[in-house]
């Protein structure tokens, strides 16, 4: 609260106001033309009045604190296989956010990303990887928030997870039942035609044989690719407290494949 004094007619002065304010200038006014008790006592309940409003018409922004989840439902796909570095995503936002009482966010607020690190699955080993990266909400009465915002955690198909503070999302990789049952198949296959080759023994030889085979065939299979389609619940964290004033415009969100 600025620091107030007062003149020779008793009008509280907020010494924090600018020179030359409207403020200012209607106290100078309102002592150079005013000599009657009566008029005095209304005119120190007004200044009193406009002095205490101030902070609250100067205070006119909205602010979400940092640290703050947001909690989003993708309504895009972004994938391994299909997406690329600084392709866009869209979702909307499925839990409000709440400040002070005044819902900030609310929800069905959409949101704007965009991909920031993709690595396609390996043979042998290696999971697909992927970092998304949201850049902007918006409200449904047009408040728009630049927000910076990584993510924090995924669920979306079976065994995708974050794995680390940057928000790299990892795919389930290849399951190791589905690998033990083609290295299955491939030993039954080799085992049948080791029978028909050579009775018993040529059995067991084809069975080691097709299970080779088997396994060599896993390995040149790719990793499964990450996909995240729409439905999957995404949780970014924003990083920096941000305020922005009450405005409204458009939105200037782009649509993915728009032209």
């Amino acid at each position: 609260m600025p620091a107030r004094s007062r003149n020779t007619l008793g009008i509280p002065m907020a010494g924090g106001l600018k020179r030359g304010s409207p403020f200012q200038s209607a106290q100078r006014f309102l002592i150079m033309t005013s000599k009657s008790v009566p008029v005095r006592c209304a005119l120190w309940v007004t200044a009193a009045l406009l002095i205490a409003a101030f902070p609250l018409m100067a205070d006119d922004g909205i602010t979400i604190p940092a640290g703050t989840d947001l909690q989003v439902e993708l309504t895009s796909t972004v994938s391994t296989k299909s997406s690329s570095t600084g392709d866009l995503f869209n979702g909307k936002v499925t839990e409000p956010i709440i400040y002070h009482g005044e819902e900030v966010v609310p929800e069905n607020s959409t949101v704007q990303g965009h991909v920031t690190f993709l690595k396609p699955p390996g043979r042998a080993k290696g999971k697909a990887e992927m970092r998304l990266l949201l850049d902007s909400i918006r409200t449904p009465d047009g408040q728009n928030y630049s927000v910076a915002a990584a993510l924090q955690d995924a669920k979306g198909p079976e065994g995708v997870s974050v794995k680390d503070s940057e928000g790299t999302v990892e795919g389930p990789g290849k399951s190791t039942k589905a690998g033990a049952k083609e290295a299955g198949i491939g030993a039954a296959a080799g085992a049948g035609v080791g029978a028909i080759a050579a009775g018993g023994e040529g059995a067991l030889y084809g069975a080691a044989i097709g299970a080779i085979v088997g396994v060599v065939h896993t390995l040149a299979k790719h990793h499964g690719d990450l996909v995240l389609g729409p439905g999957a619940d995404l949780t970014f964290s924003i990083p920096r407290t941000i305020t922005a004033p009450r405005t409204k415009g458009e939105t200037g969100l782009v649509v993915p494949g728009a032209h």
